[in-house]
């Protein structure tokens, strides 16, 4: 591993934070490992589309960000890479799927963007695979942004959408209403077709409505998964 990616698997550097500021993050990063670690490994997983799925090429995953926590656990130890803010609320998220093996270029859509996404680029052509909350870091909840595209076709790597839905949770009272699984839940997790990106700007548009529309498919098929009897 390069030394530029290895950063990415590397706690940031958080000496510009306050004492109590460390100390959350610190904390928190530990607190939230745990607690999915601890939960997933009592639920159940049932997969939909593993045919869509390679384990031989980058790819891009995308997908809500209310299912954070839950997707953090199914894909851990993979080596993807995430986008993740120069800010102290995202600090200790970071840390958190680091733990579970992920990579973290910081930077978002508000904050550094720019300099996370050409990180992005360069671990998925190095032959890293990247992951996209496509409605993050702050919503409109289920709205995708163009990020994903733009590093497809940057980087030469097809966009790999998938849901993830559980049948109990609690749901936070944040932007997102983001899910944490409850012990023993079941979790369905359904996986599109990829998605191919050429290089050309004229297509971008019309494969950002794609996805957009191929993530709204799936978010309905894996919710009726968990919650037959709300269809």
């Amino acid at each position: 591993m390069t030394e530029s990616a290895d950063r990415l698997y590397s706690f940031a550097d958080i000496s510009c934070y306050s004492f109590k500021q460390r100390l959350i993050i610190r904390v928190a990063g530990v607190a939230l490992y745990w607690l999915i670690r601890v939960i997933g490994a009592t639920m159940r997983f049932e997969v939909k589309g593993w045919e869509n799925f390679s384990e031989t090429e980058p790819l891009i995953y995308c997908f809500w960000h209310n299912r954070i926590p839950i997707a953090t656990y199914f894909w851990r130890n993979r080596g993807i890479v995430v986008m993740s803010s120069r800010s102290f609320d995202s600090e200790y998220i970071a840390r958190f799927i680091q733990r579970f093996g992920y990579g973290a270029a910081r930077g978002s859509s508000t904050r550094g963007g720019k300099a996370a996404l050409i990180q992005m680029i360069r671990a998925v052509r190095d032959g890293k695979s990247a992951a996209f909350t496509v409605d993050g870091p702050r919503g409109p909840i289920y709205e995708a942004k163009p990020g994903a595209v733009l590093l497809a076709a940057k980087a030469n790597a097809a966009i790999l959408p998938f849901s993830i839905s559980l049948n109990r949770y609690w749901q936070l009272p944040s932007w997102d209403k983001i899910q944490i699984p409850k012990p023993f839940s079941r979790a369905y997790v359904v996986i599109g077709p990829p998605i191919k990106v050429e290089d050309d700007p004229a297509t971008h548009e019309g494969k950002h409505q794609e996805l957009q529309n191929a993530l709204d498919e799936l978010r309905l098929v894996s919710d009726q998964l968990a919650h037959p009897s709300a269809s």
